[in-house]
């Protein structure tokens, strides 16, 4: 469920418009297509997090089986895109709240989600999971019953006749922009699935990670499948694809726009509700991962020490405050781009996503030359397949990233991202530098 909820977020309820309107109805094929990556991205890392059951996770596969840059900047780099996410989700539910409350300021509603949020999360990792397994509770009955209802639509059941299916080949066909529009489309599917690698990061405090940190990834997976591929039925069946998004602004949620379109009472209401519950959900997961990875880089050496400390619950409370800071960074960003704010945030946080999977496919790859040389014992959980397997989804995400560069809004992605890597490259030479200083004025005459 922590992982349904990271995942399930404005990347579809809002992200979803913009993928639509590149691919068309072909945008099934590309969140099933995005399915495929996230199960092949499952498997190598839930054969490493068994391995290593760790709060680090991949920053820490990265540090162990590549090099001690790779850990550095995974772990930065992640820690950047979620606190990124953090800001862009709180002003996303900010613009919900308004809906019913237009006269309070968003600023408000962001100081107040943030400090309950932050509540949450300090009170220790019970608080949270119980807070997070609820929110996501929300999301997935409301996803559910939207399928189900959309169905029933679909068909002649309570709608005579039926809507029916003409919505898939009309308007330009079922490919409208072609296999290249289904392709590009990607960008904006695959930030949909991102966060399901958080059941890794929760594998240093689960009981007995071997037996449920598979089931969670590959269950997850599944429902991820059937919840996307069915809500982009239902939504291209009932509304026409090209009505969904009229351009790069993301103003208001598809899946508002279907029940407006079905008349039932009260239902814009209900369903800003639960986009609004959806936008807290994520920014409850994306808190508690990026506090980890900080948690995990104070304790790897790579930031202050004292970012390391836990409170008396078990909570690192220091590395929760600083990773807020994206809060403040994503609103001047929402003020001075109103109507185009989601879009950039989405750009830039997606780099981050695209390169921390990306190196959980290279580090898989060191991974297995190292296991067995090292004479460990057989693996508990294996990817089948490797290595091609993991190729195959390593190939796809690079082509994904790269593609990012043609999609409209979408280059701050790359124009954010490569120049990132650089500065951080530039700190990490900085941090050996003055580790290896340290360490020679340590040593005994």
């Amino acid at each position: 469920m922590i992982a349904i909820g990271g995942a399930i977020g404005t990347g579809l309820f809002l992200g979803s418009a913009l993928a639509v309107r590149t691919a068309g109805p072909a945008v099934i094929l590309s969140y099933l297509l995005g399915a495929v990556i996230a199960l092949l991205m499952m498997g190598a890392l839930s054969e490493m997090a068994v391995a290593h059951p760790t709060a680090g996770s991949f920053g820490v596969y990265a540090e162990l089986y590549l090099s001690r840059w790779s850990g550095f900047v995974v772990r930065y780099t992640y820690w950047a895109a979620q606190c990124i996410a953090i800001g862009g989700e709180a002003t996303a539910a900010a613009i919900y709240c308004r809906w019913w409350f237009p006269g309070v300021p968003a600023w408000l509603w962001v100081v107040l989600f943030s400090l309950v949020l932050v509540g949450a999360n300090a009170m220790g990792v019970g608080s949270f999971g119980e807070f997070e397994y609820w929110f996501a509770m929300i999301k997935v009955a409301a996803i559910v019953l939207f399928i189900a209802f959309g169905a029933l639509l679909l068909t002649h059941i309570v709608h005579e006749p039926g809507v029916g299916f003409s919505n898939f080949t009309a308007h330009g066909g079922f490919l409208p922009h072609g296999l290249t529009g289904m392709w590009l489309a990607m960008g904006f599917v695959i930030f949909s699935y991102i966060g399901t690698e958080v059941v890794a990061v929760t594998a240093g405090e689960a009981h007995d990670p071997e037996r449920v940190v598979p089931k969670a990834l590959r269950s997850m997976v599944v429902r991820l499948i059937l919840f996307y591929v069915g809500a982009m039925v239902v939504l291209i069946g009932v509304v026409p694809w090209d009505q969904v998004q009229s351009g790069a602004e993301v103003s208001a949620s598809p899946f508002v726009r279907v029940f407006q379109l079905l008349h039932v009472p009260a239902a814009t209401n209900i369903m800003n509700f639960v986009v609004l519950t959806a936008a807290l959900s994520s920014m409850n997961c994306d808190l508690y991962v990026s506090t980890r990875m900080m948690f995990s880089l104070a304790r790897g050496g790579y930031a202050p020490r004292g970012l390391g400390k836990v409170s008396r619950r078990g909570t690192p409370i220091r590395a929760l405050l600083i990773s807020t800071v994206g809060l403040a960074v994503a609103a001047v960003v929402a003020a001075l781009y109103p109507t185009t704010a989601y879009v950039y945030l989405l750009g830039v946080a997606l780099f981050g996503g695209l390169f921390v999977w990306i190196m959980v496919f290279v580090t898989h790859l060191a991974f297995r030359r190292a296991w067995v040389p090292q004479g460990h014992e057989p693996l508990p959980v294996r990817m089948p397949g490797y290595p091609w397997l993991t190729l195959l989804g390593l190939a796809l995400l690079v082509g994904i990233l790269a593609s990012t560069w043609w999609v409209e809004g979408m280059r701050p992605t790359l124009l954010a991202g490569l120049p990132w890597l650089g500065l951080l490259s530039l700190g990490y030479l900085y941090w050996a530098r003055r580790n290896r200083r340290d360490q020679e004025t340590s040593e005994p005459e």
